[in-house]
């Protein structure tokens, strides 16, 4: 089992930058894939963004690609969020996640059995 703990959420302008953290405890982290998702109010939750356990593959939605990026340092038992170019559209409660499957990275709420808390990311236009 892996506890996960993500930070770096807040309030920021549109066109602004945030990253996010989530920290992982429990098993070997570098055995698991990991993935961002967020929730809008009132939306179903949705996949934003994963990583291979050991970095070499990422997969981003269509919505995010070439503004986000998604990496990890398993020395820390760490991954990132790096979000560039927030729209208000971008806000949401933003969870990350972990897939012990071995290949990946995966995309489907389902296939992640551990989830964080979430940390709150708000965009002002």
């Amino acid at each position: 089992q892996v506890q996960l703990v993500e930070s770096g959420g807040g309030l920021v302008q549109a066109g602004d930058s945030l990253r996010l953290s989530c920290a992982a405890s429990g098993r070997i982290f570098s055995t698991y894939s990991m993935g961002w998702f967020r929730q809008a109010p009132g939306k179903e939750r949705e996949f934003v963004a994963a990583i291979t356990r050991s970095g070499d593959s990422t997969r981003y939605a269509d919505s995010v690609k070439g503004r986000f990026t998604i990496s990890r340092d398993n020395a820390k038992n760490t991954v990132y969020l790096l979000m560039n170019s927030l729209e208000p559209e971008d806000t949401a409660v933003y969870y990350c996640a972990a897939d012990s499957f071995p290949y990946g990275p995966r995309l489907g709420l389902r296939d992640y059995a551990y989830w964080g808390q979430g940390t709150q990311v708000t965009v002002s236009s």
